[in-house]
């Protein structure tokens, strides 16, 4: 699952707003100087002669936009009609005192040639600019609320995820102690036996085991390879008491070996058939463990002979450790995951889980 940073201040009121809002005013300014220099050449003129002319009028311009910016980002509560309003008036000032500058800076540039003021001019290159100063105001409105929407989603997301990652965690914790009960459960069963060098193996293995899981996040997703890794190192504990009545078979496409699957996943599933086959059996007993590739999904299976007077007990319900992994995956996976059990057999019974598939990038 990927963790989404949200900054710590939000871009209205953090220091991405002056940074970002400069940015954009010098884009919109250098895209107009562009765009209104072809229009000088239509009409006669060099767009070169006047040219320095223009750039002292986008930079006057570039300083009214961020004072536009600042005003309207003061202005984001209030209604859109009121916005509008306000981009109106604004754009009519400032093009008025602009287009004023624009006829003397052309005067200067044209001296000693005089050029006479021409209100139908005059009223052009207002219209003009009125344009442009309302086209920047708009687009600044509807800057700001979309930076307000995406702000909004990015904190409702990390919202979200925190009560998610509380959620998954409880349910590992719920998990850990269960686990923890039966292992012990299989220590104190060696020592009653009297074979205490086994015994101490299982604690030394218990004590890797745990070493290696109880700091696992369960946030974190492993492939499934490493995850196998961890299971054969539970099934190796259990097969000290269990040995000779225990086969384990695994079967793990190499392909899907890269396949990212939440942490310690398969932990209660494994738990579940060597409790429920192994433990309530005096025969032989085989767990299975699958990993099977279905369109773009990954289903995962461990399947477990059970004793006939006990198969229909173990049909009962999931359990706490199954109903947290299904809990587990339907949160993990928001897009479809699902978990499965019950016999396929008079003597058979499996669980599978059913979820995306997905790679790391290193394996994508």
């Amino acid at each position: 699952m990927k963790h989404i940073t949200i900054p710590t201040d939000s871009f209205l009121d953090g220091r991405r707003f002056p940074a970002t809002t400069l940015r954009l005013a010098l884009i919109y300014a250098a895209a107009e100087l562009l765009i209104s220099s072809p229009i000088w050449l239509t009409i006669g003129d060099n767009p070169l002669k006047p040219f320095l002319g223009k750039l002292v009028l986008e930079a006057v311009f570039v300083v009214l936009a961020i004072l536009f910016a600042h005003l309207l980002s003061r202005m984001r509560r209030q209604r859109y009609a009121t916005q509008i309003f306000v981009c109106l008036l604004l754009s009519m000032v400032s093009s008025l005192g602009m287009s004023l500058l624009d006829y003397y800076l052309y005067t200067l540039i044209m001296s000693p040639v005089v050029v006479p003021f021409k209100i139908m001019d005059y009223g052009y290159a207002v219209c003009y600019r009125m344009s442009i100063f309302f086209g920047w105001s708009f687009l600044f409105v509807a800057l700001l609320n979309h930076m307000e929407v995406r702000d909004r989603d990015l904190k409702l997301i990390a919202s979200r995820e925190e009560a998610l990652a509380a959620q998954m965690r409880a349910l590992q914790y719920q998990i850990n102690p269960h686990f923890l009960f039966n292992t012990l459960n299989s220590i104190t069963g060696l020592v009653e036996e009297g074979v205490s060098q086994r015994a101490e193996r299982m604690i030394m293995s218990l004590s890797g085991f745990l070493r290696s899981t109880l700091q696992l996040d369960p946030m974190r997703e492993l492939r499934l390879a490493d995850e196998m890794a961890l299971q054969k190192e539970y099934l190796d504990i259990e097969k000290e008491r269990f040995s000779d009545r225990m086969v384990v078979s695994i079967d793990i496409p190499p392909e899907l070996e890269g396949a990212m699957v939440p942490s310690l996943i398969l932990q209660p599933l494994v738990e579940n058939a060597v409790k429920h086959g192994v433990g309530r059996s005096i025969g032989e007993v085989e767990i299975q463990i699958r990993a099977a590739r279905v369109g773009g999904a990954l289903n995962l299976s461990v399947e477990n002979d059970v004793a006939t007077s006990a198969s229909g007990k173990a049909g009962e319900g999931l359990g706490i450790g199954l109903a947290n992994v299904a809990h587990r995956v339907r949160a993990h996976f928001p897009e479809g995951a699902s978990l499965t059990a019950g016999h396929v057999g008079p003597t058979r019974y499996r669980v599978s889980l059913h979820m995306p598939l997905r790679f790391a990038q290193a394996d994508a």
